[in-house]
C-alpha cells in the first residue's frame, strides 16, 4: 500500500474547545457580556462493563464510575443505560457551571460540536464488503446481515454501505428496516477491496450525527486497494466517539496481518473484532454486537481545564473495591484536532453516488 503524494486534511474533532463562543447581536441596552451564547462541550463515552465470563453488568449508577483524562478528575454530567433515557447528573466542569439561562438556551454539544441526542437508541452504520473475495458464502452472509437489521431494536436507525474499490450508499441511515434489507438484498460482488478508504468515508458520515453511533464491518478477506491505513481511521472514529465492530470471515490465523489491524482498529474504538469461520460464526457475531449495543453505558462529561493540546488520554475506573473485577471497555482518549493524511485522489474515486432504495 503507497502513502506517495499524501496531502493533509484537517478534520474539526475539535474536543478542547470547552466554550464555544457565537457572537449574536443584542439590543445596545443589554451589557455586554449578553451578546454571546455559551455552548458547553461535552466529551461522551461508550462504556460496556462485564464479568470474567463476559456476561453484561447491569445496573450501575452515576456515582459508580470515575473518569480521569490525562490524569484530571472529571465530573459526570449525564449518565445513560443501555437504550434507556438519558439522565442528567449535574456537576458541571470545564471553565465553570453555566448559567440556568445559558444551559436552558444553549444546546449540549458533543466533542465535535454536534447536538447531545436525549433519545435512546443507536445510529448503526453496516458496511457490507462486496468484493471479489466474497463471492463464496456471498448469500449466506446477506442473510446475516438481514437477521441482524431486523432484530435490531425500534429505537435506532441504521444505514446500510457496501465496499468493493468503491463506497456504495445503499440506504442511508433511516428507521425504515425493509428499505435497509433490500440495499442488502440488492448487493452483488465483484472488484479489489478498499476497505480503509471506505470506513474511513463511513466515519465521517457517523461523526456528523448526534448520539451513540457505531459502524459494523463485515469483511470477507484483506485490504488490496485503499491509500488509507487503518491507524488513520482508528484515531478519527476514537476522536469522533464511534465505535467500530469487525466481522471477519478469515480466521485470524489465515490472514495474520489483517486479523491484528481489525483488533487494534476496534479496540481502540471500545468496539471488538469477531472472527466467523462459517455462517452459524457469523449470526452469533451480529447477535453479540447486538447485545454489546444495548447494553452499553453512556457516559459524558465537560472536560476541566487542560493545557494539553494534542492527543488527550481517557480512564475509566469502577469505585467499589467489590468492582474492580469487572472488565470495562471504552475508547482510551481524543485528539484535539485531527491530521489525517489521505490520498485525496484515491479517497475521490471511492465515493459513488449514494443508491437510495426505493
Amino acid at each position: 500500500m503507497t502513502m506517495k503524494h499524501r496531502s493533509f486534511v484537517y478534520i474539526g474533532a475539535c474536543s478542547g474547545l470547552l466554550l464555544l463562543l457565537c457572537g449574536e447581536p443584542q439590543p445596545k441596552a443589554q451589557d455586554e457580556s449578553s451578546n454571546f451564547r455559551v455552548n458547553v462541550v461535552l466529551v461522551q463515552l461508550n462504556v460496556a462493563v462485564t464479568d470474567r465470563k463476559g456476561n453484561y453488568i447491569a445496573g450501575l449508577r452515576p456515582e459508580d464510575f470515575t473518569i480521569t483524562e490525562d490524569k484530571i478528575p472529571q465530573k459526570i454530567a449525564t449518565f445513560e443505560e443501555g437504550n434507556g433515557t438519558t439522565t442528567e447528573v449535574g456537576n458541571f466542569g470545564g471553565g465553570g457551571s453555566p448559567s440556568a439561562s445559558e444551559e436552558n438556551d444553549a444546546p449540549k454539544l458533543d466533542a465535535q460540536g454536534v447536538q447531545i441526542s436525549r433519545v435512546a437508541g443507536a445510529n448503526v452504520f453496516i458496511l457490507f464488503d462486496t468484493s471479489n473475495y466474497m463471492y463464496r458464502g456471498f448469500v449466506f452472509a446477506q442473510d446475516a446481515i438481514t437477521q441482524f437489521v431486523r432484530s435490531m431494536d425500534d429505537a435506532s436507525k441504521i444505514a446500510f454501505y457496501s465496499y468493493s474499490r468503491n463506497l456504495s450508499r445503499a440506504a442511508t441511515l433511516t428507521s425504515d428496516r425493509f428499505g435497509v434489507v433490500k440495499g442488502v438484498r440488492s448487493t452483488v460482488a465483484g472488484d479489489d477491496a478498499a476497505l480503509y478508504n471506505c470506513l474511513l468515508l463511513t466515519v465521517e458520515d457517523a461523526a456528523q450525527l448526534k448520539g451513540r453511533k457505531a459502524i459494523v464491518v463485515f469483511s470477507n478477506g484483506p485490504d488490496n486497494a485503499s491509500s488509507v491505513p487503518p491507524e488513520d481511521v482508528a484515531e478519527l472514529a476514537q476522536s469522533t466517539g464511534t465505535i467500530i465492530y469487525i466481522i471477519s470471515t478469515r480466521q485470524a490465523q489465515n490472514e495474520p496481518v489483517s486479523a491484528a489491524s481489525f483488533e487494534r482498529m476496534s479496540k481502540a474504538t471500545g468496539g471488538k473484532a469477531y472472527f466467523a469461520g462459517n455462517w452459524r460464526e457469523e449470526h452469533q457475531a451480529f447477535t453479540s454486537i447486538r447485545e454489546d449495543l444495548g447494553h452499553l453505558y453512556t457516559l459524558s462529561y465537560y472536560p476541566q481545564p487542560n493545557p494539553n493540546r494534542g492527543w488527550r488520554t481517557i480512564r475509566v475506573q469502577l469505585n467499589s473495591k467489590d468492582m474492580q473485577k469487572y472488565h470495562i471497555r471504552t475508547r482510551d482518549g481524543y485528539r484535539l484536532l485531527q491530521h489525517v493524511a489521505v490520498n485525496q485522489a484515491s479517497l475521490s474515486s471511492a465515493i459513488s453516488p449514494t443508491s437510495d432504495p426505493k
